[in-house]
């Protein structure tokens, strides 16, 4: 082993202990694992940095750096950001998509075009920082599409200035979905706030919030989520939001602030609300992993359709969307996959790796009998260190009804 590997070495090590002791066991193994798999990979590519080497030595510190930072978790300002997190989550990215490159060179092989991951990673670092103004079409004709959940190709996408009008005959509702802000490197205050100040300017009759507000970062930051969202205060009585997983780690700051900034936070519950359509319900669903079938139905089993011309249904993980009542929705929308995270949609294809290799429902409209489910991209991430082929999403919703 080199020295720079020894060294790296001895800090994982280090961090893991004191990660274990100052905060827990499971945010260790976290640590140790993530830091572990990078930092085999870099050993393995080593011998091919040559000239490179010091700029692999301070990334890798970088990313030491970075877990190390979060014993005391708390948004970071700009300079942190650009010269450690950012660095640091892009060697990240190049070393996990390395792997292959690797492991031939583990066994003594030539692995030609090393670098390739690397450059990858690097240019893809644009689509995690900003994200594409759209506005998405969807028809809402009611129509049964059999079962089970499968890709709908009743959405179109336009760029936000260049729309087209609603057809004749049919109603329109629009909407502004916000999901996985993730505050934290790649979702500063200033970034969220201006996510929703854009869409108070679009004026919408309904703000949807479907969940994953916070990162450790974000929520060690008091009060970061209601300034970043002030603007939406600026629109009462349409907001409205549900829980996604990393919300139940913070439940109380998140309802706190939630309900600062005048969003109805909806925990499997139903809201009514008037709308240029009429009367709209809403359903909030709450964040499980298990019983969700008996749960849903459970939610739904009191409601009743009469006198609502749309129920839209807010629920973070689509995998769920499966699981729901059959036909109790008109349409659901998802967060939560980040859009598939890794895949070629940048390419104009749907592919990605949440939807084809774990067949999860990833991105765009599906369906399933009547029931319509929109999956936003979302607004930041978290998890792998970054977005690959998937860019962020900020649109504007058009509801189209023929009825």
């Amino acid at each position: 082993m080199s020295p720079f590997i020894t060294i790296a070495l001895a800090a994982i090590i280090a961090l893991t202990i004191i990660a274990a002791l100052a905060r827990s066991a499971a945010f260790a193994g976290f640590v140790g694992v993530l830091l572990g798999m990078n930092l085999l990979i870099t050993a393995a590519l080593e011998p091919r940095f040559v000239a490179l080497a010091p700029l692999a030595w301070y990334l890798q510190a970088a990313s030491t750096l970075h877990f190390a930072a979060l014993l005391r978790p708390r948004l970071r300002g700009t300079l942190y950001r650009t010269l450690l997190s950012l660095p640091a989550h892009v060697w990240m990215a190049g070393t996990f998509l390395a792997f292959p490159w690797a492991i031939v060179s583990a066994m003594g092989l030539e692995p030609h075009g090393w670098w390739l991951p690397f450059l990858i990673a690097l240019a893809c670092l644009p689509q995690s920082l900003r994200a594409r103004r759209e506005l998405v079409q969807i028809r809402l004709d009611g129509s049964a599409q059999g079962d089970p959940v499968q890709r709908s190709a009743a959405l179109k996408r336009y760029p936000l200035l260049a729309a087209p009008a609603v057809p004749q005959g049919a109603t329109a509702l629009h909407i502004v979905q916000i999901t996985d802000p993730h505050l934290g490197p790649f979702m500063s205050e200033a970034r969220l706030r201006g996510i929703c100040q854009r869409a108070v300017e679009l004026d919408p009759e309904l703000v949807l919030l479907t969940g994953d507000f916070y990162t450790m970062e974000g929520s060690g930051t008091q009060q970061s989520l209601r300034r970043a969202m002030e603007p939406l205060k600026e629109l009462p009585g349409r907001v409205f939001a549900c829980r996604g997983n990393h919300d139940l780690e913070v439940p109380e700051l998140v309802a706190a602030e939630l309900q600062a900034i005048g969003a109805r936070l909806l925990i499997d519950e139903a809201e009514r609300v008037s709308t240029s359509i009429g009367v709209v319900e809403i359903v909030g669903i709450d964040h499980i992993w298990r019983g969700r079938r008996e749960r849903f139905a459970a939610v739904f089993a009191p409601l009743s359709r009469g006198g609502a011309a749309l129920r839209l249904v807010l629920l973070h993980d689509p995998t769920g969307f499966a699981k729901l009542p059959t036909d109790c929705a008109d349409l659901v929308l998802s967060g939560h996959t980040h859009g598939g995270h890794l895949g070629l949609v940048s390419l104009g294809l749907s592919w990605t790796s949440i939807g084809g290799l774990m067949g999860i429902p990833d991105h765009g409209l599906w369906s399933k009998g009547t029931a319509r489910l929109y999956v936003h991209r979302a607004n930041g991430h978290y998890g792998f260190p970054l977005r690959i082929g998937v860019p962020a999403e900020e649109s504007l919703l058009r509801l189209e009804l023929d009825r």
